[in-house]
């Protein structure tokens, strides 16, 4: 300790400096180095039960720099050069890998008078595996906040297993990661999706419930750990491709949503991995994000697909209810679905969305379905009717309205049961609307029920043929008919109607 002026270290030094010196470094586990400016040692001092304690012969007359790895050395070489420069403390980290594993080093130069220098190195292997450890915990934070993202903003179930795969591989440092999910029909677990494959040797996985490590994983509900797949006789080599992954380490946790196995997440090492328990912790809680997510959008597409099938029952319903009151009345047979057809083109022809184009066609099947509130006398009768007669007739789109009003899926489509003999000038029924204050999806079917009405045979008079009805129907544009659908309706023409 000879070489270290006792006045820096006292404000007034005394003949108990030294020892005094000695005891304070014998309390502390760093080393103490004094250089000459060359990075030349000309004295060390630790205790000698520290960590890094070496024998003082060994660094004593080198230079600091000559004896540490080249790359530690560098970081060296620069920092004395820049204390010599600006006289300024300068510190520094590095890494030192022993038989026991790496350690981690800060290096601390302080100037002395006269360009001496001296180093105080302190071992930080416990604070940077903490301040990694800390690191290591924001990290799986953002990976879990980037999976609960996805689960909660999409609904498509490959973007989030892509999602949740690539997080998977990110933080837990495999090599290839894939998903096998429960086919509900089969009970087998199939590939879904995977990343980091050479090869197309797993996309064909199909394992029964407790075959292979992922089925066991599934069937026992707990972490398959593999740490060398090359001294077992593994399922995974019945697959020739397999062996050209080149995977050593293996994993598999079970996907486990509200008490049910979803599926299994599979990770792969190509080098040999053995995983702590903290890595497993977060394996398993990756694997409870994952079948959420599966769960979620399994029953968002259970319940989409039960919604269309709802909708197909009750589009078929009304088919069926059109059918059952043209065949009511054999002279109107095919009338709901004439009209539905004339409807739905001229309703396509002036822009409207396809979920109002499906309100339309119900509406249009279910047009005279108020009818079933009318006396068979009036509704009948071959004669004309009585004004009393025609007061009862004038109801049944009120009866419409009362009737399918109830039903929620069908407050969409009332409005041409309700108004299609309301009439452009306000004279029509049972309101007297006038203009555009009758729904567009009325104005359009008007059209299209009184063509249909006057091309059918009637007891009372013959057919008319399409081009005499057409040109009835532009005659009362303005009066009874929306100016704007009797436009579309002309473009449309003959030849558009042809078929219908």
């Amino acid at each position: 300790m000879s070489n270290f002026p006792a006045n820096i270290y006292l404000a007034e030094p005394d003949s108990r400096s030294e020892p005094w010196l000695k005891a304070v470094f014998r309390a502390f586990p760093d080393l103490l180095f004094h250089l000459q400016p060359d990075g030349t040692i000309d004295d060390y001092i630790t205790s000698n039960v520290s960590s890094l304690y070496v024998p003082p012969q060994e660094f004593l007359g080198k230079r600091m720099q000559d004896f540490l790895p080249p790359e530690v050395g560098m970081k060296i070489a620069q920092a004395i050069e820049r204390v010599n420069q600006t006289n300024e403390i300068v510190s520094l980290e590095y890494s030192l890998t022993f038989p026991a594993g790496a350690r981690h080093f800060e290096a601390r130069l302080v100037p002395l008078p006269g360009s001496e220098i001296v180093i105080v190195v302190r071992d930080i292997t416990v604070q940077k595996k903490g301040e990694d450890r800390n690191q290591r915990q924001l990290q799986r934070l953002a990976a879990l906040r980037a999976i609960d993202t996805a689960i909660a903003g999409s609904l498509e179930l490959n973007l989030t297993l892509s999602i949740i795969i690539e997080q998977v591989m990110t933080q837990l440092g495999a090599d290839a990661a894939d998903i096998l999910l429960i086919n509900p029909h089969s009970q087998t677990l199939e590939f879904v999706a995977g990343r980091g494959f050479r090869t197309t040797a797993l996309q064909q996985t199909h394992l029964r419930l407790g075959e292979g490590y992922a089925g066991r994983a599934a069937y026992e509900r707990r972490i398959i750990s593999i740490p060398d797949l090359r001294v077992r006789k593994t399922d995974f080599l019945r697959s020739p491709n397999f062996t050209q992954e080149d995977f050593i380490t293996y994993c598999a946790a079970p996907l486990i949503g509200k008490g049910q196995i979803k599926g299994v997440l599979e990770v792969f090492f190509r080098s040999s991995y053995h995983p702590d328990s903290d890595w497993l912790d977060f394996f398993e809680t990756l694997a409870g994000q994952a079948a959420i997510a599966i769960d979620n959008v399994t029953l968002f597409t259970d319940l989409q697909r039960s919604n269309v099938e709802l909708t197909i029952a009750y589009d078929l319903m009304i088919e069926g209810w059109a059918r059952a009151l043209d065949l009511r009345d054999h002279i109107l047979e095919g009338h709901s679905r004439r009209v539905t057809e004339i409807t739905i083109k001229l309703a396509r022809m002036m822009g409207l969305s396809e979920k109002e184009l499906g309100h339309i066609r119900r509406g249009a099947l279910l047009h005279d379905v108020g009818k079933i509130g009318i006396p068979d006398s009036i509704l009948f009768k071959s004669g004309p009717l009585t004004a009393e007669e025609w007061g009862i007739m004038h109801q049944h789109p009120k009866y419409a309205h009362d009737l399918l009003y109830p039903i929620p899926y069908l407050h969409g489509a009332l409005d041409i049961p309700y108004c299609h003999h309301e009439k452009w000038d306000g004279s029509g029924y049972p309101r007297g609307l006038e203009g555009e204050a009758i729904p567009l999806a009325a104005r359009i079917f008007a059209v299209a029920d009184v063509f249909d009405a006057l091309t059918c045979e009637r007891p009372y008079r013959p057919a008319w043929s399409k081009g005499k009805a057409l040109e009835h129907i532009y005659a009362h544009a303005g009066a009874h008919f929306d100016p704007k659908v009797i436009e579309v309706l002309q473009k449309l023409g003959i030849q558009g109607l042809q078929n219908i």
